[in-house]
């Protein structure tokens, strides 16, 4: 199994999200996190295959994470980071090679890149 660890702060969007990636890619092992503390000791301690991470939280931002993983040595190709911000900002924000995508949560082109990502994990997971 591919294990993907999804910190963002608002529940109803990641329990959306994580339903959508256990129905569609059952060869993906999913992780939610509200809670960004929560989520720097899971990928402190846990080897994790994908992960995505909300910039704008009220504790502690994606980029801060960003950081911390990518300090420990996850690949920063192995990265997502979402928003609700347009894409224009996020690539300001996060010029190409910074992580994996930066996305727009929101926008159904922007999800679509996600579903790219997952498939991608699947095809991967089913081969081992």
């Amino acid at each position: 199994m591919r294990k993907i660890l999804i910190v963002d702060d608002d529940a109803p969007f990641i329990q959306a999200l994580q339903a959508q990636i256990q129905s569609l890619y059952p060869l993906l092992d999913v992780q939610t996190c509200t809670d960004p503390f929560q989520a720097l000791s899971i990928i402190k301690s846990e080897a994790i295959d994908l992960l995505i991470v909300d910039l704008e939280m009220p504790v502690m931002d994606g980029t801060k994470i960003l950081s911390f993983a990518t300090s420990l040595g996850m690949d920063k190709n192995r990265i997502v980071i979402l928003s609700g911000r347009d894409s224009d900002y996020l690539h300001e924000q996060f010029p190409m090679g910074t992580c994996l995508a930066v996305l727009n949560k929101y926008e159904a082109k922007q999800k679509a890149v996600l579903d790219m990502i997952f498939n991608s994990m699947q095809r991967k997971a089913a081969s081992n």
